[in-house]
């Protein structure tokens, strides 16, 4: 029995980023004017995808797992409009709803099997599947592609 209780210790570290307890906030979603906080087990919760890509932020090929983002969004009936998706510095950028396709872009929550720290672009950054598309490789979707996201608004 103790053995177990290890492993479980084990697996529940492995799922929770550096920097974030069992619990903790790791995004804010805004819709319609209700706000939404939700720790990693709640993504984690969710649908999940994985895909291979390179970045231009990376060495080699990576593997990146977490939510579609037409899977969360859906979870929350967000059908149209913009996402203002912020940072923990401030940064902020406009994805288009529209971006939010099957094979599109995910809030990945794991690179290469493991949580991503705050220093290492975490723990949430929206990914699109760049090297499944030639139209994800241009500098609008780059600019999409938020790293250590912590809230997401929905404006119609």
């Amino acid at each position: 029995m103790l053995a177990f209780r290890k492993i479980c210790a084990v697996v529940a570290l492995v799922l929770i980023p550096l920097g974030a307890t069992a619990g903790e906030t790791v995004l804010t979603f805004t819709h319609a004017g209700e706000q939404k906080a939700l720790d990693m087990a709640a993504l984690q919760d969710m649908e999940s995808v994985e895909f291979e890509t390179t970045t231009t932020w990376t060495d080699g090929v990576q593997v990146f797992a977490g939510v579609p983002l037409s899977v969360f969004l859906g979870t929350y009936g967000v059908t149209d409009g913009t996402l203002r998706a912020t940072a923990i510095n401030d940064y902020a950028v406009e994805i288009p709803v529209s971006d939010a396709v099957e094979g599109g872009p995910i809030i990945a929550y794991l690179r290469n099997g493991e949580p991503m720290s705050v220093r290492d672009k975490g723990p949430l950054w929206i990914v699109y599947p760049y090297d499944a598309n030639p139209d994800y490789q241009s500098e609008v979707i780059y600019s999409r592609s938020i790293w250590q996201l912590d809230r997401l608004e929905a404006i119609e």
